[in-house]
């Protein structure tokens, strides 16, 4: 199957593609697609702004398309950053910005516990559209430690590790990341379509 994975981020794509690689998915992004629009995401939900991607972006291009939706809700926060993770801070996005306004929104709040949050929708150009959804659950730290991943990583512990996010090895992320739970589901779920086509 060629698929779409509607992101220009090559740290997601190469998660998205490292988790896909057992099936047979030959799997491309928006960095050779440089004309397709860029989709205006202001669903409320993380599952309207992947349904509003995946639709677009398979109209557009012709190729079944997988978009995704994801961001960390504090539960002490109320759920946010939630939809506006990537731009927590403001425009334009900026990953030490958004880790910054955490910290000083938490500030010394005992209630850390926190869960990354994904929303994957499977879009078929012909128009049909399937969403399946993961979660990774954990703590926030009071500072970030880590240099590896991007955005909220270096200050996110997964339940049942020492490490963050921007800590731990490739292999190891991609086995328990909210991502790679919504993939799992989306393989076993779809797997019909993904052989089909």
């Amino acid at each position: 199957m060629r698929l779409l994975i509607a992101t220009r981020n090559r740290h997601k794509f190469d998660e998205i593609r490292a988790i896909l690689a057992p099936y047979n998915v030959h799997a491309t992004d928006l960095r050779e697609y440089p004309e397709a629009p860029e989709v205006v995401e202001d669903g409320a939900t993380f599952e309207a702004n992947a349904i509003l991607k995946a639709v677009a972006l398979a109209r557009v291009t012709g190729l079944w398309t997988l978009a995704d939706d994801s961001g960390l809700e504090v539960d002490a926060l109320d759920g946010d950053p939630g939809v506006r993770s990537a731009r927590y801070a403001g425009e334009p996005t900026d990953d030490g910005a958004n880790n910054r306004k955490l910290l000083e929104t938490l500030g010394a709040r005992p209630d850390r516990r926190a869960r990354f949050r994904c929303v994957l929708a499977l879009a078929d150009p012909a128009g049909p559209v399937r969403t399946v959804s993961g979660a990774c659950p954990g703590v926030i730290l009071q500072a970030p430690r880590g240099l590896h991943g991007f955005g909220y990583d270096p200050l996110f512990v997964p339940d049942g590790f020492a490490l963050t996010f921007a800590e731990l090895d490739a292999a190891t992320k991609n086995r328990i990341s909210h991502r790679a739970v919504a993939l799992k589901r989306a393989v076993s779920e779809w797997r019909e379509v993904l052989e089909l086509h």
